[in-house]
């Protein structure tokens, strides 16, 4: 038995996220199915992360083991012929058993995208917003974030987590044109629905719904009730994925 890493992205609009449930369409399902049938045993793959109804990737790591003797260039083509079009795998490459995609990542990259102008083509890939804020204020705003590291008031509430502790390593806005607005947030984890939540009530200082003191504070207050509203998950993208040196250099061997 063999341990193998997969590089892929997928367009999550018709998927209810990631992770594999009973009487719903997933990704993890949908890539589990592939490599079964293409390897003819029972496949189950561990991702990195678990990104939620209707988020994107564009780069996510997971892995699998298999008793298969395997041509990897083969199993990268067949896998991107049996998958839907919304996933596209990148590269396959075999690690020591003991690598775990989950528990290895050292850092998880997200974007929000956001436009300004209503888009049809766009409907499911970024968010719309009805103002343009000021980028001064709300990456003053973003830096409180490096301040703290429990940040239980953007968690989802009844999760299984042992902690809410995550060390924040990123966190701006920039316009990547007149009409687009992201903000990119990088960290060792993430707590379920904390990107959404933070963006939200980021925003709503960029309206001034509340101050700059006032997200200090909520912060603090470790509740959920305290922040604001989660924003849409089409304008969310998972966007890196960073390991040790030891098993990126393995991608790259091959």
């Amino acid at each position: 038995m063999k341990r193998y890493f997969i590089e892929l992205s997928y367009d999550g609009t018709l998927y209810h996220g990631w992770q594999m449930q009973a009487n719903a369409h997933s990704v993890q399902a949908e890539i589990n199915k592939a490599l079964s049938t293409i390897l003819k045993e029972d496949i189950n793959i561990v991702g990195a992360g678990r990104t939620d109804t209707g988020v994107h990737a564009k780069q996510m790591f997971a892995h699998f083991d298999s008793s298969t003797l395997l041509d990897l260039n083969i199993l990268l083509f067949r896998l991107n012929c049996v998958t839907p079009p919304d996933i596209s795998f990148t590269s396959v490459f075999q690690v020591k058993d003991n690598a775990h995609a989950r528990f290895d990542a050292i850092s998880r990259t997200y974007e929000y995208h956001y436009i300004f102008k209503k888009n049809p083509f766009l409907q499911n890939q970024a968010a719309r917003l009805h103002f343009k804020p000021d980028l001064t204020m709300l990456n003053n705003t973003s830096k409180i974030l490096f301040s703290y590291n429990d940040f239980t008031s953007f968690s989802k509430t009844g999760t299984q987590v042992k902690t809410n502790i995550c060390n924040i390593m990123e966190a701006y806005w920039e316009y990547r044109s007149s009409e687009h607005l992201v903000f990119t947030i990088k960290a060792n984890r993430f707590l379920r629905n904390m990107v959404r939540a933070i963006t939200g009530t980021l925003i709503q200082v960029a309206a001034e719904k509340i101050t700059i003191d006032d997200f200090k504070k909520i912060i603090e207050s470790k509740s959920r009730r305290q922040a604001g509203d989660s924003v849409h998950a089409c304008g969310l993208y998972l966007t890196q994925i960073e390991y040790p040196e030891h098993i990126v250099n393995l991608k790259h061997e091959r």
